[in-house]
């Protein structure tokens, strides 16, 4: 049974308190204020401790082994809630939920429900399934679920910045990535919908928005009259307000498009920062990938947006020891990084997920130490090449919007630049949700240090 949210009225507080945990991706966080907004209407309240809740919910994300067994793990500690309060309902919801199945049923007891991340809207429905004594389970993929009438209940502590899903599953099938499976078909969302949430995020005050999609450079909606791509999409949304940044996550190289290149540099607001996953520098290996681009064509994009958008930082995805990878094809990545000079990235030792087409067709045969010595390798490589950047940056002014203040000190406020680089700064009056002209005096690899100018 499909739960129409727009069916549901908002109630009176029923006492009860949801807490949620969320592991993974933006999409995961954005995918847990609409279960929280689904549960506001059901009467839940929201609660950031964990002893108060009767309803404990944890997000899941399958792309890595590692974030499984951190699950696992997790699901152990709520024991000695369960004994204090033996109503609590524990629940599963997102990819793992999605790629285990009636499994996590089978395998800890302490779990009530599992639902998969198109089936959130079935919420009321499972919760009554528990409380008439069952166990209660939804992970049916619905090609058509977007969500996006169900307006988030925003959870970020800043009121600054907040995310804002335009898409939702993936059709690249990369060898390695569980994605397909677990997220579904690609659908893109209505973009009145999508303009309306950011138009009532910027009126609430907020000032960043970041797109998400699994690869929003495919974003496209069809209404019958016309087509709206990405870059249509985006520089509408940047029209909204100059006083609004836009950024964007994540972009898949094979889609990246001229125009999306030039929307970026022809629109202030929209930041001057692409995430551009390489995942390998060598083309056989990017084709054993599916990645469906070549190095070539990888080298291509980047210097396009560095001749149109010469400020602009790109980051990236690296993957070591990938199923039969060779000294040469990880010499490759190696060159590639030195080449495009990344400003920072995200690197992992290759964990194969089962059910992809790498799990059913390939052997995972590169042995865990080498995988290792291959990602310190990366690690140690990128470490210099962030803070080569970032030394380049010292001196240079950069429009800083505040975020928060400092964990070392409540004397010193920090943002990020248009680079989404980090920059802390004295305080002085500045307030959260500030633009502020930040001149750089001194960096780390991670961090950018200056003063208000």
């Amino acid at each position: 049974m499909k739960i129409d949210i727009r069916s549901i009225k908002p109630i009176l507080p029923n006492g009860k308190r949801v807490y949620i945990e969320t592991y993974g991706c933006q999409m995961n966080t954005h995918d847990s204020e609409v279960v929280v907004s689904i549960l506001k209407n059901l009467g839940y309240l929201y609660t950031e401790k964990i002893a108060e809740a009767d309803l404990i919910l944890v997000n899941t994300c399958s792309i890595r082994d590692n974030a499984e067994l951190r699950v696992w793990g997790r699901i152990k500690e709520f024991i000695p809630y369960k004994k204090m309060k033996p109503k609590l309902v524990i629940g599963i919801i997102g990819c793992m939920a999605e790629r285990l199945k009636e499994d996590l049923l089978k395998r800890s007891k302490l779990i009530d429900i599992v639902i998969g991340p198109d089936a959130y809207r079935d919420i009321p429905n499972i919760l009554d399934m528990v409380a008439a004594g069952e166990k209660g389970i939804n992970v049916e993929l619905i090609r058509e679920e977007t969500y996006d009438d169900i307006t988030p209940v925003r959870l970020d502590k800043s009121g600054v910045t907040s995310f804002v899903s335009i898409m939702r599953g993936c059709n690249n099938h990369c060898t390695y990535c569980v994605v397909p499976y677990t997220r579904g078909e690609e659908r893109s969302r209505d973009p009145k919908t999508i303009i309306n949430d950011v138009e009532m995020l910027f009126e609430a005050g907020y000032k960043e928005v970041t797109l998400l999609g699994q690869n929003v450079n495919s974003y496209k909606w069809d209404d019958g009259e016309s087509t709206i791509d990405f870059p249509t999409l985006i520089k509408r949304i940047a029209a909204i307000s100059p006083e609004l940044r836009v950024r964007f996550a994540t972009s898949h190289p094979k889609d990246i498009s001229d125009e999306l290149i030039e929307a970026i540099a022809t629109n202030r607001n929209i930041c001057n920062h692409i995430h551009l996953p390489a995942q390998s520098g060598n083309t056989q290996m990017l084709k054993r990938m599916n990645r469906k681009y070549t190095r070539e064509w990888y080298l291509s994009r980047v210097e396009k947006i560095k001749t149109l958008i010469p400020d602009c930082a790109i980051s990236t995805d690296i993957i070591a020891g990938f199923c039969s990878e060779t000294i040469e094809e990880h010499k490759d990545t190696i060159s590639l990084m030195s080449e495009v000079g990344y400003e920072f990235a995200y690197m992992y030792k290759y964990s194969l997920r089962p059910d992809t087409q790498a799990a059913r067709t390939m052997t995972d045969d590169i042995p865990d130490d080498e995988k290792t010595r291959r990602l310190t390798e990366i690690i140690e490589l990128q470490r210099g090449l962030s803070m080569a950047s970032n030394l380049r940056d010292v001196g240079k002014v950069f429009e800083v919007l505040v975020e928060g203040v400092s964990k070392r000190s409540d004397e010193q406020l920090y943002g990020r630049s248009p680079q989404n680089k980090v920059i802390v700064f004295p305080r002085k009056d500045y307030k959260v949700g500030d633009y502020v002209n930040v001149k750089v005096n001194s960096c780390s690899s991670a961090t950018l240090i200056g003063e208000s100018v």
